[in-house]
């Protein structure tokens, strides 16, 4: 039964174009293709990972805090309660209206006290500024070496500069040093997210955050499984261009480096919509939907890869949409709000309260 499915599942004209077979991807001549057992190499890597940010995190990040002047604020902690705890817990962290008069009659407080403790066992939970500014400041610094990492990879490849030579042998292409390990560092950080969203801030988009992990992932892994290798190192690097900015942004925010935060995240909303909305679609989907079928008839990979892709393009979709929402509402509208009112020197006090404001609908690309 088990080796039925597992033959259907790896069944050559699902994955691979014409008439090829696996057979055709084996190792010889001196020419080395991408194999599923690679993939094993992804989970010590994602283990390697959290390691390296745990020392980041505590010999870079923290001290760098200090020396920033980072420090969390002092919350009250709420009060003993064992029945609102259990209700906290169990049922909603916002009870209405209803609930708290109910919570009111079964503790015997006062409505007012009830809605205090709910607001500050709430406060509890949110995450420390110093453990945030950990968190975006290992992103920042992986981005940043895996960016420049794929750049070395690339920037002498022919199919960085035409995008025809993405498909040239396809699917015969030899696997590189610099693709195989610059795939294994990107599949062992997404997966390394992964295992620790547990415990690493929790922001609104996190059903969308866990949608990306996933999606990345399912990409990435049937890119290398399949030899869609090129382009698969194309999407990685686009996207790195800009996440290196948010979190970069993030970080002097959480610094109150308002100014530089500003600056460094309109260069982001910059790079975000040229890469996300116009590169990625209209160069690279368009290569994995147009150039293919110059050299082989449709087949399940190639509809399942590009399926894949739109639900990305789909995401970036929407995070575009929140990004443009928050811009107009932080800059254009108050902005246009203070010069209506002759108060054209505020514009800049504005600007400054814009990076501040911003991060409270933080968003994960």
């Amino acid at each position: 039964m088990l080796q039925t499915v597992g033959e259907w599942i790896w069944w050559d004209r699902l994955w691979l174009p014409g008439n090829l077979s696996w057979s055709a991807l084996e190792d010889k001549e001196g020419r080395v293709y991408a194999k599923v057992s690679h993939l094993y190499a992804s989970l010590p890597c994602a283990l390697c990972l959290l390691v390296v940010r745990y020392l980041f995190e505590r010999y870079f990040a923290t001290p760098l805090a200090n020396l920033w002047g980072i420090r969390d604020k002092i919350r009250l902690p709420a009060e003993q309660n064992p029945i609102l705890e259990k209700y906290f817990c169990s049922q909603t962290r916002v009870p209405p209206q209803a609930d708290v008069w109910s919570l009111c009659k079964k503790t015997g407080w006062p409505e007012r006290r009830v809605q205090v403790w709910f607001r500050r066992r709430r406060n509890q939970e949110r995450p420390g500024l110093r453990k945030r500014f950990s968190e975006a400041s290992w992103r920042c610094a992986f981005y940043l070496f895996a960016f420049f990492g794929g750049i070395l990879a690339l920037y002498d490849k022919p199919w960085v500069y035409n995008l025809r030579e993405v498909w040239a042998g396809f699917p015969k292409q030899s696997l590189l040093p610099s693709q195989y390990w610059y795939y294994m560092l990107e599949m062992g950080f997404y997966l390394s997210l992964v295992f620790s969203l547990t415990f690493d801030v929790k922001r609104k988009d996190f059903k969308e955050q866990v949608i990306h992990h996933m999606a990345t992932l399912t990409l990435l892994s049937f890119s290398w499984i399949s030899n869609f290798v090129r382009i698969g190192t194309l999407v990685m690097v686009v996207h790195d261009s800009s996440d290196i900015l948010l979190e970069g942004a993030k970080v002097f925010n959480y610094a109150t480096w308002h100014q530089t935060a500003n600056g460094i995240f309109v260069v982001f909303a910059v790079v975000f919509m040229v890469t996300r909305l116009i590169i990625f679609p209209f160069w690279l989907i368009h290569c994995t939907w147009v150039y293919p079928l110059e050299l082989y008839p449709a087949f399940f990979g190639y509809y399942f890869f590009n399926v894949m892709l739109l639900v990305l393009q789909l995401l970036h979709l929407y995070w575009a949409a929140l990004i443009l929402r928050m811009v107009y509402k932080f800059i254009f509208t108050q902005v246009g709000l203070q010069m209506s009112l002759g108060r054209a020197n505020d514009v800049q006090l504005i600007c400054g309260h814009f990076s501040s404001s911003l991060w409270i609908t933080t968003v994960r690309v």
